[in-house]
């Protein structure tokens, strides 16, 4: 019991206090504040979580409509664009109406019948009105009809229908609806959803695939022309008459630029009848094949520089006609020969059954796993043994091989291997030529000249109407040194083929090295100047400035120039063919430069000796001294007496004078001078030699005089001219053009010697190849 009057006192307060809220948000009293504010934190909380994702932009919203919409249009086109091929009512679209027909419930309307019996008028609807390009593509006869038979019971006529309309281009707008409800199984739109998909989506693949598809295509992978030649361009021996010693190179690079002009197409003849069908497994097969060769630079590929800076003309002879015309043609043929050239197609039927075998194994290949690829064809081979193009496959596998290891024996294999693709059953044509092409070069790289010949007297055999490859088969000719048989192979080229650059080049050097000066200008000048694949080449330029040197025609040089340009000639005076970069060039030199004083000192100090031994073997019964043979001469006569040649000493020669080839042993950079001579050298009076030059820059040569006569005898090496004396030497570099004059009244003997440039290093002086 308590006080009555607190008590009294807690009753009031308890009766003025609001009832309390209990925990889950019911009121006690019955009020209904908690659940307000309830309501106002969450909407707070999601006035400040749609800040906050719009503050930092969580979620891109313009990304989304834009998803949205796309996704709302494309389910319309699929939908009406594929239903549409069954619009039978003409409206159109495909709805309800049309649905009752297809369903048999309804009667064509006679509109369909109208347009089957006037289809010329349904080629004009489409002018006025175009329709849109989606739905062009859609609408294919072929899915037309496949897609109608599953539907039951069609009408009779519907399939001609189709076919008759829908060629014909009748519109169908693409329209924003749902598709109309009608009883068509789940299955058949999505097959055709996905056919229409897949149809649409793989044209524009093989378009893009055909215009990306690179114009050179690298079909075999090149070995390197000379094992040991690494840091020239080419090795050819001396001689005008053995200048073209080194086409086996340019051959090479041009067949290779024929395969490497375009991409292989695998499908064989299914691409040309039907380019949509081409799928894109097909277009991944032709870039496995697109091989590597290319690497090379083919003439018709590399960049002519400008004619900016013309040669100063020696008259008035037109400089800038004759650059600007063969810049022209450099520059606009390649365009040309690109828009001609058709897909080898190296796949016959059976090897398209097997295409996906071929494929995985040339993957290999390419990713540079030569061993793999080579066990993966040979098991092709041994499963498919009538496959031409697995065999190819692994040829070309060999061949990489080859060139991996260094080994010619297994090089002989990939030979051999090409030999049996071409003699297989049932091969495709452009897989035989391309095969019996790499085949020649092949047999060129390793020296077998008249298996390279035979082989390519087949390829002309199969194919009489290639000129290209009779032209091949006239360099195959001059690298035997036959000129008479490839000259009448290039005289049958230009008599069917009078414009042909790459003939008339050919033909123009072969009259030239018959010594028919004035006869070979026209064709090596037009050759030239056609810019044919094969024609830029410093040899033909060397040669027509050379012709025309020794008519007196001063335009020589402005040929010089161009050859210069085009990056064939180090300068208009130094124009040798086989050169090492960055080598110190100078026409004339000093002993203390070339740093071999000690040589220069040894010869000059026993000179006596030297020449005594000379004049004992110069007795003309004996024959030592042979006439000079490269056709340098102009008149008169010139004897040489060799006792070195390509860094090899001539045994019997040195049995004849011991002491100056005693004498000689002790300087290797003489003997051992593979791109030079040691040789005696007598003219009699009234010779004079030709502006030449020499094959390299890569020696420099030593003149000591033995037998000089007081008046008369004179050399010019670019534009200085010096007298020799008797016992002392002369230093020249004879890749720059020189002259020789001998107006004196007696012989004039002196002693050759070349000598290895001195910036050669020891590395150069063992691998360059010989000259």
């Amino acid at each position: 019991m308590g006080d009555p009057c607190t008590e009294s006192n807690s009753m009031a307060e308890s009766d003025s206090k609001p009832p309390s809220a209990s925990k889950n948000g019911k009121g006690e009293g019955g009020s209904g504040h908690s659940f307000f504010t309830w309501f106002m934190v969450l909407a707070l909380l999601g006035v400040w979580t749609s800040v906050a994702v719009v503050w930092f932009e969580l979620v891109d919203y313009d990304d989304v409509l834009a998803r949205a919409k796309e996704f709302r249009y494309n389910i319309s086109e699929v939908l009406q664009g594929k239903l549409g091929a069954y619009d039978a009512d003409g409206d159109g679209d495909f709805d309800v109406e049309d649905a009752k027909v297809l369903l048999g419930l309804k009667e064509k309307p006679a509109i369909l019948v109208e347009r089957r019996a006037e289809p010329d008028s349904l080629v004009e609807e489409p002018e006025a009105e175009p329709e849109p390009e989606v739905v062009e593509e859609m609408i294919q006869p072929s899915h037309a009809e496949e897609a109608a038979w599953p539907f039951p019971d069609p009408v009779e006529e519907e399939p001609v229908v189709l076919e008759e309309v829908e060629p014909e281009g009748e519109e169908e707008p693409v329209e924003d609806e749902a598709a109309p409800e009608i009883e068509i199984s789940e299955e058949q739109v999505e097959e055709a959803q996905v056919d229409w998909e897949s149809e649409l989506e793989g044209e524009p693949e093989v378009a893009e695939a055909e215009e990306s598809a690179p114009a050179e295509e690298d079909e075999d992978d090149s070995l390197s022309e000379d094992a040991g030649e690494n840091q020239d361009t080419a090795s050819v021996p001396e001689g005008d008459d053995d200048v073209y010693g080194s086409q086996s190179m340019d051959v090479e690079s041009e067949i290779q630029e024929d395969h490497t002009e375009d991409a292989i197409d695998t499908v064989g003849e299914i691409v040309e009848e039907a380019v949509p069908e081409e799928t894109e497994e097909e277009l991944d097969h032709e870039e496995l094949l697109e091989v590597d060769q290319g690497d090379e630079p083919t003439r018709e590929d590399e960049n002519p520089q400008e004619a900016e800076e013309e040669p100063a003309p020696a008259e008035d002879q037109p400089v800038e006609k004759v650059l600007v015309t063969a810049e022209a043609a450099q520059e606009q043929k390649p365009k040309e020969k690109v828009k001609k050239k058709k897909k080898p197609k190296l796949l016959n039927k059976f090897d398209k059954t097997i295409k996906a075998e071929i494929d995985a194994a040339e993957k290999l290949r390419k990713k540079g796993k030569v061993e793999e690829a080579l066990r993966a064809f040979e098991s092709l081979v041994q499963r498919y043994p009538q496959s031409p193009r697995s065999r190819y496959g692994k040829a070309q596998s060999e061949d990489d091989l080859a060139e991996k290891v260094r080994s010619n024996e297994v090089l002989l294999k990939a030979i051999n291997t090409y030999r049996e693709v071409a003699e297989l059953p049932d091969p495709p044509a452009d897989l035989v030529k391309t095969t019996l092409k790499r085949r020649a070069e092949r047999q060129q790289f390793l020296g077998r000249m008249r298996g390279a010949l035979a082989t390519l007297e087949w390829l002309v055999q199969l194919f009489p109407e290639d000129i290209s490859l009779k032209n091949d088969l006239g360099v195959g000719f001059l690298l035997m040194g036959d000129n008479k048989n490839a000259k009448r192979v290039y005289e049958e080229v230009l008599a069917v083929a009078p414009n042909d650059g790459f003939a008339k080049v050919h033909y123009g050097f072969i009259l030239k090295s018959d010594n028919m000066i004035a006869e070979s200008i026209p064709f090596l000048r037009e050759g030239l100047q056609t810019g044919d694949p094969g024609t830029d080449d410093g040899r033909f330029y060397f040669h027509l400035g050379d012709a025309l040197q020794r008519v007196g025609d001063s335009s020589a040089y402005e040929w010089y120039e161009l050859g210069h340009q085009r990056g064939h000639f180090a300068s208009v005076w130094q124009r040798s063919l086989y050169n090492v970069d960055g080598l110190k060039a100078q026409p004339w030199w000093t002993p203390r430069e070339t740093t071999y004083t000690d040589l220069v000192k040894a010869l000059e100090k026993n000179w006596k000796t030297i020449r005594d031994e000379a004049l004992s073997v110069m007795d003309p019964g004996r024959g030592l001294f042979v006439p000079e043979d490269e056709n340098l001469r102009e008149k008169g006569q010139w004897g040489q007496f060799t006792l070195w040649q390509q860094g090899k000493k001539v045994e019997k020669s040195c049995r004849s004078v011991p002491k100056t080839c005693a004498l000689l042993e002790r300087y290797p950079e003489a003997t051992g001078c593979k791109r030079g001579q040691i040789k005696y050298s007598v003219m009699q009076p009234g010779t004079h030699v030709w502006p030449h030059t020499g094959p390299t820059n890569c020696r420099l040569r030593m003149h000591l005089g033995l037998v000089i006569p007081a008046n008369g005898c004179q050399i010019r090496c670019t534009n200085q001219t010096r007298a020799w004396e008797e016992g002392k030497v002369l230093i020249f570099d004879d890749s720059f053009e020189h002259e020789v004059w001998q107006d004196a009244s007696s012989y004039r003997l002196i002693f050759i010697v070349d000598v290895w440039h001195p910036e050669l290093t020891q590395y150069q002086r063992q691998t360059l190849s010989p000259i």
